[in-house]
């Protein structure tokens, strides 16, 4: 019998995707079905659903749903979901469509599901500006200027508003995992796999350490702290897409195979992938990995510092305080059962001679190593030394190889959080 916290929603894991025969009979009859090129997000979105990362969602979200989660972070039915899951649609397409009719989802040439259209609505720029300042904005002093900076530097704010003209809501029937299985084999694991694998060592508490970065000292200090105080630890990393600078998810993988098999007792931490694409929404994405982490068996999720942010655009600690504030449906399966693992800024305390936090060293900035994933990419792009305590030689050594190799170098802007500046 397993001990881990159910599903969200309180239906069980909901998976989309088909198999066997039923699968086969879905492909030939998407060959006669309209078909409608998807985004790189939709695709990741699309495959959650399938493998029941996103239960209880099982389409993409009507107009009722998208407005009553934009604005309440729920469902019209008062289930707790903390950001849109939409697809766009141009103009012309969702001319030629009627609810009732079937369409099929391609990305790239590849057939990846068949939809059933409920709903068609218009959103015009007025709909995405409203989304974007529910969905997107935050509390750093970025957004106290927000328009002037997002259209330029804030990546989700850039993916809604480059949105089509209408977005289709409906069920799905999902028919591939994309690359993903063959391309992050025993990394890339289903809400299922995961489950099965953390029921095997028996655990019930278990924590995830969110990763878009290389594991940096800070990472692995977060990690050692969940596992110090769960049965385990899933280091769960996104294998979609990322905006231009950061590194690729196969270059991370080997990173965290080194850490792990150098530095931590494997039976204590599993490392693995999830197919999204980042949204960059800060505290609602923070809410989004949680609730998705929950299908995956997870119960507490480590936020530490900026979780999933980008620029200026949020509080240092405003991902962990939203946990606070968000609606306790009073249905238990409605409500969110994975808590946050709140812990404070973590460096290299030279004085300390360890690793520590705001709440455990009582030394001075200058004493600090300020660790950061955004810092430790800008120095390895730019060929600077990195510094002692920053990172362990065998990552530091797999990331300069995937820098030297590159041709095309993006510049990487520093936060305020990144430099220390508000240390």
């Amino acid at each position: 019998m397993s001990k881990l916290v159910p599903p969200h929603g309180g239906k069980g894991l909901v998976c989309c995707l088909l198999e066997g025969k039923a699968l086969e009979d879905e492909k030939k009859k998407a060959e006669g079905l309209k078909k409608i090129e998807i985004s790189s997000r939709a695709k990741g979105d699309l495959i959650m659903m399938g493998i029941g990362g996103f239960s209880p969602l099982n389409g993409f979200m009507t107009k009722e749903n998208w407005k009553s989660v934009v604005e309440k972070m729920t469902l019209a039915d008062g289930t707790f979901w903390p950001v849109p899951v939409t697809l766009d649609v141009s103009a012309a397409d969702a001319k030629e469509m009627k609810v009732g009719q079937e369409i099929a989802l391609v990305r790239n040439g590849e057939l990846m599901a068949t939809m059933k259209v409920e709903d068609i609505y218009e959103m015009d720029e007025a709909a995405k500006k409203w989304e974007c300042e529910l969905v997107f904005k935050g509390e750093g002093p970025d957004s106290e200027k927000f328009w002037e900076v997002a259209l330029e530097d804030h990546p989700g704010v850039k993916m809604v508003m480059a949105q089509k003209e209408f977005n289709v809501g409906g069920t799905v029937k999902v028919l591939s995992q994309g690359e993903f299985p063959t391309k992050f084999p025993g990394v890339y694991l289903t809400p299922a796999q995961l489950r099965a694998k953390m029921d095997e060592r028996e655990w019930a508490n278990v924590a995830a350490l969110q990763l878009r970065n290389p594991m940096h000292r800070s990472h692995e200090y977060l990690c050692k702290i969940g596992v110090e105080v769960c049965d385990g630890v899933v280091i769960h990393s996104l294998v979609g897409n990322l905006k231009p600078g950061d590194i690729p998810a196969e270059v991370r993988v080997k990173c965290i195979d080194k850490l792990v098999e150098k530095y931590f007792v494997p039976e204590n931490v599993i490392q693995a992938g999830y197919p999204l694409d980042m949204r960059y929404a800060g505290p609602r994405e923070a809410l989004l990995h949680a609730t998705f982490r929950q299908n995956y068996g997870i119960n507490q999720q480590i936020v530490g510092r900026d979780h999933a942010g980008v620029g200026d655009f949020y509080g240092m600690f405003e991902a962990q305080q939203i946990f606070d504030k968000i609606p306790q449906p009073a249905e238990e399966g409605k409500r969110l059962l994975c808590k946050p693992m709140k812990i404070d800024w973590t460096f290299y305390c030279k004085k300390c001679d360890g690793m520590a936090s705001m709440r455990t060293c009582p030394h001075s900035k200058e004493d600090r190593v300020i660790l950061s994933g955004t810092k430790l990419r800008k120095m390895l792009s730019e060929g600077a030394e990195v510094p002692d305590h920053f990172g362990r030689e065998e990552v530091l050594d797999i990331l300069r190889e995937y820098y030297s190799g590159l041709t095309n170098k993006v510049e990487i802007k520093m936060q305020r959080a990144a430099s220390g500046s508000t240390m």
